[in-house]
């Protein structure tokens, strides 16, 4: 996995992501490493970030969230599209410990040297979606079908 990718300063928001080579379609990327937290310590710390617009956080399973704030590495620079190129997924403990699940990155298609990577967040935030909360978690992917936030419908 090593060698594949650098980071960099991204037209799409930030910091990105891009293919340092060709990359074929099926290539685990990068682990999303952070972390490990339960879901009620990121509920108590970062209750109130909604409004933020930003987040490093990424659900692993029903008890663990990896928070890319911290002991992360560089797959917490790649940006959402809705279009994505790439797929986050989590491989499981053969041992069924769920503090031993990862998350890979994995390529959906072919990417191009100099491409940069994305992935669907799929943020799914449990309040009122207001027109002031779709701009703050505005996505700028510029892909023909954008949606224009990076929130996933509640229905």
């Amino acid at each position: 996995m090593s060698g594949n990718t650098v980071t960099r300063r991204s037209e799409i928001h930030g910091n990105g992501v891009f293919a340092a080579r060709k990359l074929p379609a099926g290539l685990e990327v990068m682990d999303y490493a952070g972390r490990l937290r339960t879901h009620a310590w990121i509920d108590r710390v970062y209750a109130n970030t909604v409004e933020s617009g930003h987040t490093f956080l990424f659900t692993l399973n029903d008890r663990y969230v990896i928070d890319g704030n911290f002991d992360a590495n560089d797959a917490r620079w790649i940006n959402h599209s809705c279009e994505p190129n790439c797929k986050p997924y989590v491989i499981e403990d053969p041992g069924k410990n769920p503090k031993h699940d990862r998350i890979i990155i994995e390529t959906l298609r072919d990417i191009e040297a100099g491409e940069e990577l994305t992935f669907d967040y799929g943020i799914k935030l449990e309040c009122r979606h207001t027109a002031r909360l779709k701009k703050i978690w505005e996505c700028r992917c510029g892909a023909p079908s954008c949606t224009g936030t990076m929130l996933k419908p509640k229905r």
